[in-house]
């Protein structure tokens, strides 16, 4: 199959929108979006589009920097893109163009 993978780079795990923090909204947005499966990770240290420099601390893991990497095919992605921008959170994202599928049986 062919579409796109696209990522969504927060740089502070603690914004929240519509009552919910960064990567739960971005997953939900997602699944409503008609995309099943997503990555998250959580990075240790990174620079925002504005030069700030965010760290995963002991005492300020809430600025720990994150990750949400999803594939899917591409009206699922253009779909989600429209949502996140009505969303009006501030985020970073790449997407490149990526052909995937499933390997294995159905089975377990």
């Amino acid at each position: 199959m062919k579409g796109s993978q696209l990522t969504l780079y927060a740089a502070n795990q603690s914004h929240r929108v519509k009552h919910m923090g960064i990567v739960e909204w971005l997953l939900d947005e997602a699944k409503r979006a008609g995309i099943v499966g997503a990555t998250v990770v959580e990075i240790s240290e990174g620079v925002d589009a504005k030069g700030k420099y965010h760290a995963a601390r002991f005492f300020e893991i809430v600025d720990q920097p994150v990750a949400v990497t999803l594939i899917a095919d591409d009206p699922k992605i253009d779909a989600l893109l429209e949502k996140l921008h009505e969303g009006g959170m501030r985020l970073f994202y790449t997407r490149a163009p990526i052909e995937y599928d499933t390997l294995g049986s159905h089975g377990g």
